[in-house]
């Protein structure tokens, strides 16, 4: 086996390891770094000895880890005595070969993870770090270059983020029902920030970063099937399916940004588009649609549209209206701005956006002048035009959006 079958195999099985250990030590870290250290193993001895079972082979690997480690901190403790007696490290020292994980507790385990990774006692970026780490299985190295920020910068926010849940003592348990659905919007919300991430870059030379975009699709289906009943949950999976259905065609073959009106429709993923409007429904079976749902309602919108021009607009504005409501935002007033630009004239969005500006809200954000630039051309009046696209790119730091603004401001005269 190479070192890319070791690591298609952690990354599919790495949640269910991760989870499995913790319900079983009871901590969180010990259960990480255990799992962690069975993929150096298997590094090393899969290319000379290919398992049968690969996944059992981690899974037996990693509980070794951990029995080692707990004997470790027993004995600097002189508490063998625990172990002995104690019925979850009992059942863990006992032996491995054959000592399947109960089949019935795997998805409550791996939707248990998923809440401690997105704990509320965790900093935003630690949230992100230790979902993609622990329940998406991706590498330090990955997750720092998906984000463009330094390797020790994310191991230090892992490291922090498994101290922090130890210190307070966060169980390795599925809420109550009642915090469950209240705790339930900071999962989706670190996934919705993974896949925003992966489908326009913040930085970096390149628009889209579609192995992270697709991990976060990966756990947002993981979710969906734990959770069938949860509305927004199908709505998120609904709107990441039907954002990336554009992905084949949202970039030419050099990397460069082609844009919307430009798109060749034929090669956005028409599966991709059926999975999506599949998700869409069933949020929509749970009544009345929450933020998620209705950004995949508008998303589904542009998908049945064979065209800019004949894309239904007004019902755009009007999704964009109702998801003002439920989810307010500087960026959502924006966005039903483009809309509203393209159902009635640019001249009233224009007065949309001029209220953002007044407002200062999205202060230092590319998007205002981005949008207000494009108002302007429309309107003809270009030396405006051109002073807000060049600022828009100065503000930029996706070299590819960068590119595209300077080149319509350039086009302007």
């Amino acid at each position: 086996m190479s070192t890319s079958d070791v690591e298609a195999v952690w990354r599919i099985e790495s949640a269910r390891i991760v989870a499995a250990l913790t319900r079983f030590t009871g901590d969180f870290g010990l259960a990480e770094d255990a799992a962690q250290e069975a993929v150096a193993e298997a590094l090393v001895s899969w290319p000379l000895d290919p398992p049968s079972d690969p996944a059992g082979w981690l899974m037996a690997t990693a509980r070794r880890r951990a029995i080692d480690a707990i004997r470790r901190r027993v004995a600097l403790r002189d508490r063998y005595a625990v172990l002995a007696t104690d019925p979850a490290v009992g059942a863990m020292a006992g032996p491995v070969a054959g000592d399947d994980v109960d089949p019935d507790r795997i998805d409550d385990d791996v939707l248990a993870l998923m809440f401690v990774s997105c704990h509320p006692v965790l900093s935003p970026e630690a949230r992100v770090a230790l979902t993609l780490r622990v329940v998406a299985g991706l590498s330090s190295q990955e997750i720092a270059r998906a984000f463009l920020v330094p390797v020790p910068t994310v191991q230090a926010r892992i490291t922090r983020g498994k101290k922090t849940i130890a210190a307070a003592g966060v169980p390795f348990e599925l809420p109550p029902p009642a915090e469950r659905r209240e705790r339930l919007g900071g999962v989706l919300s670190v996934l919705y920030v993974i896949f925003t991430e992966g489908s326009t870059a913040t930085a970096g030379d390149r628009l889209v970063r579609p192995e992270v975009a697709y991990e976060a699709i990966r756990l947002a289906r993981t979710l969906a099937a734990l959770l069938p009943d949860e509305p927004e949950v199908h709505g998120l999976l609904a709107l990441c399916e039907l954002t990336a259905a554009r992905f084949p065609a949202r970039t030419a073959p050099d990397g460069s940004p082609v844009l919307l009106e430009d798109q060749d429709r034929h090669r956005w993923d028409v599966s991709a588009i059926h999975r999506g409007v599949t998700a869409l429904a069933r949020a929509s079976a749970g009544g009345g649609l929450g933020p998620y749902g209705l950004q995949a309602a508008i998303a589904a919108t542009h998908a049945a549209a064979p065209s800019v021009e004949a894309t239904d607009w007004e019902r755009i504005v009007l999704l964009y209206e109702a998801l003002g409501r439920v989810a307010p935002s500087p960026v959502v007033e924006l966005n039903r701005a483009v809309a509203v630009a393209m159902a009635s004239g640019p001249e009233q969005a224009l007065a949309i956006v001029d209220e953002l500006v007044v407002a200062d809200r999205l202060s230092g954000s590319h998007l205002v002048p981005t949008v207000r630039g494009e108002l302007l051309t429309r309107l003809g009046r270009r030396p405006e035009a051109r002073a807000e696209l060049e600022l828009a790119a100065r503000l930029c730091a996706n070299e590819r959006e960068r590119s595209v603004l300077l080149r319509k401001a350039a086009e302007l005269g």
